[in-house]
């Protein structure tokens, strides 16, 4: 899509989305495999062919999500994020016997390390087949962290060439991007309208050789239409307000109703704790069926939500499968 072009966009609907978790903060594997009284979520099996296999899904603090579409006989992959170490995606997608032979693109959230961790490792299992890669560009420039303590630290950082290295085409691009066949859009940059999703205060860009605050303008996710059902909206982080991103998501698509809300809420520590009720409020108000925090919703927040929407409400864990 061009960057010049109107922020709406035409959304294809799927008969059916997947969203498999490849990397997450959490993994337990004493889960049960399936949750009555639906099929909605599915574990991965303790024991394959009779056997309990000898190494175990890994959890860090970082997110990968697969993104499974179908229209009548037609299936489409995407891949979300990579998590943060180049061991966990790699090793995972290894254990649950994902094919990423199927994987039409690549979409990374935002650059921070927890989300492109493994981006090089797993294009490279690909094979140099030209995936594209859809980032914004500001993904690609230097960031750090300042301390209380006044002392910047500074964040790993993708670099563009080691991207290009692996054969793929890294796909630049502000505005929502087309993938699937119409049938999954990334959000590209996210309108901040709401009046407490502040993002993360104590970020900072470097651009032309100095350091300002980061709005974290790169921070974004994916939409895809349920048939029958309305949106399904997949946050990375959401620095940019989960609120915002599934107003946004609404906006671009010009539907108003939405079936599922998941992916990082970022709804953690101090800062963040405190605005997690007016989240919750304004979640009220959106009244999705389903609700699956993940990644940087902390704890505390996950269980306020989980309270709050005892019916919607899906827990994840490394591995689940979640089939709409």
């Amino acid at each position: 899509m061009n960057e010049k072009q109107s922020p709406h966009i035409r959304i294809e609907e799927a008969d059916r989305v997947e969203v498999t978790t490849i990397m997450d903060n959490y993994s337990d594997h004493t889960l049960p495999m399936s949750e009555p009284p639906s099929e909605m979520v599915k574990r991965p099996p303790l024991a394959i062919e009779g056997k309990i296999p000898s190494d175990s899904l890994l959890a860090e603090h970082g997110l990968s999500l697969l993104v499974k579409v179908f229209k009548d006989s037609h299936q489409y992959s995407v891949l979300l994020d990579a998590g943060w170490s180049k061991i966990g995606v790699p090793h995972n997608i290894k254990e649950l016997g994902v094919d990423i032979s199927e994987i039409e693109a690549v979409v990374i959230s935002h650059g921070h390390m927890d989300h492109f961790g493994a981006l090089t490792e797993v294009l490279e299992g690909m094979g140099s087949r030209g995936t594209p890669v859809i980032i914004h560009p500001d993904a690609f420039l230097p960031r750090a962290l300042s301390l209380p303590s006044g002392e910047k630290v500074k964040m790993p950082r993708l670099e563009e060439t080691a991207v290009e290295k692996t054969g793929a085409k890294v796909v630049k691009t502000r505005a929502p991007q087309s993938l699937a066949s119409g049938l999954i859009f990334s959000l590209g940059e996210v309108e901040r309208i709401t009046d407490f999703e502040k993002g993360l205060p104590n970020a900072l860009i470097e651009r032309d050789g100095n350091f300002e605050p980061d709005s974290i303008m790169d921070d974004h996710g994916l939409v895809t239409k349920l048939k029958g059902k309305g949106l399904v909206v997949i946050t990375g982080c959401a620095h940019s307000g989960v609120i915002n991103m599934v107003r946004y998501a609404k906006k671009i698509t010009g539907v108003d109703t939405v079936y599922a809300v998941m992916g990082g809420f970022h709804l953690t520590g101090s800062q963040f704790i405190p605005i997690t009720e007016r989240t919750i409020e304004e979640l009220r108000k959106v009244n999705p069926s389903v609700i699956i925090p993940m990644h940087c919703t902390c704890w505390v927040a996950t269980n306020m939500i989980a309270k709050e929407f005892p019916e919607q409400f899906r827990l994840n864990s490394v591995g689940t499968t979640f089939s709409f």
